[in-house]
């Protein structure tokens, strides 16, 4: 059974210790409280895991997005670059985020399974931290736009009332997959978001989606769209960077405060 570190623990109790992020640009506002902590997950052996939590004040029980980040990044990607806590007041959402190496959020054959983390260890901890409204919204790019629709997919909308995935790492083929992202043939097609069980779960998901003309997923987000025909794809200006995921967090965020929960 997974751990939670007490340091964790008081580090995102409802307000009762505030721990500042130094340096991951979280709690820059006055609006808004910012903790963090570690956990350890026996889906990630051998690691430490940073989460990164971030809460609107006098906001009790706020609806929660868990925000995926990409390839190479951590948890402190959401706040340090992206900036994401500058839009938790005006929408009154709570976000957490966490390290999930570079994994592509499944399970692999090495051990580790950074989307089991999530649910098992991740949740859990936020739960206890903020006591979140209802069920829980996923917000990720590339690979962690990739991951949002694959838990989105396993985890229902018994459990999400909507994911947001921005230029998400998507193929049609286990042969056109970036190295590294699945252990081979059997792996992708076992976490293919593009399987007819999953696009039947997500399609009673709301789900947004958002891709720059000159990124190079943009073939593979319009496919999915054309696949779920119940998700809002956007294609404007822009390519794979940090520059267009921040300039659409705000209507991102305020799209997800505004689904039914």
């Amino acid at each position: 059974m997974s751990t939670i570190p007490r340091r964790a623990l008081l580090g995102g109790a409802a307000g009762a210790v505030t721990l500042g992020l130094a340096g991951c640009g979280a709690g820059r506002r006055a609006d808004v409280l910012a903790s963090a902590g570690t956990l350890t997950s026996r889906h990630c052996p051998g690691r430490t895991v940073h989460w990164q939590l971030v809460k609107p004040k006098g906001v009790q029980r706020p609806p929660l997005v868990v925000v995926l980040h990409g390839k190479g990044g951590d948890a402190s990607h959401a706040f340090r670059i992206l900036h994401l806590d500058d839009h938790v007041a005006a929408t009154g959402l709570a976000l957490v985020s966490v390290d999930g190496g570079d994994d592509y959020w499944h399970a692999r054959r090495s051990g580790m399974d950074p989307g089991a983390m999530v649910v098992d260890d991740l949740l859990p901890l936020a739960r206890k931290a903020i006591d979140y409204e209802g069920r829980i919204a996923f917000l990720g790019w590339s690979m962690g736009g990739y991951g949002s629709l694959l838990l989105a997919s396993e985890l229902g909308p018994e459990r999400v009332f909507a994911v947001v995935a921005e230029s998400a790492a998507l193929w049609t083929t286990p042969g056109a997959s970036s190295p590294g992202a699945f252990d081979d043939r059997e792996d992708f097609l076992a976490h293919d978001v593009f399987a007819p069980r999953r696009l039947a779960v997500l399609r009673r998901i709301p789900v947004r989606m958002d891709c720059g003309r000159s990124d190079p997923f943009v073939s593979g987000n319009r496919a999915f769209a054309r696949a779920l025909p119940t998700a809002r794809l956007t294609v404007d200006d822009g390519g794979h960077t940090a520059a267009y995921w921040r300039d659409h967090a705000a209507a991102q965020l305020r799209w997800v405060a505004a689904q039914p929960r």
